[in-house]
């Protein structure tokens, strides 16, 4: 998907990410703001690479495979 204008990498928005959509961001080169176009989120390079990074807890454990449940 195009970027408004060129910012340093395409980023997902976290808030749709949280919802299994994959949306690149519009950077704005003016303001340093990144916006989604499905979403209102709005906002600068460290708060959507940390809301990114609340979304990979998520998927911490997609490759461990669980084979022994001690709920008792």
């Amino acid at each position: 998907m195009a970027q408004l204008g060129k910012g340093k990498l395409n980023y997902r928005c976290p808030s749709c990410f949280m919802r299994d959509l994959d949306i690149d961001m519009f950077y704005n080169k003016d303001t340093g703001i990144y916006s989604c176009i499905r979403c209102q989120f709005r906002g600068t390079e460290e708060q959507v690479l940390a809301g990114n990074e609340d979304v990979r807890k998520k998927y911490g454990a997609m490759y461990e495979r669980f084979t022994k449940f001690d709920f008792d």
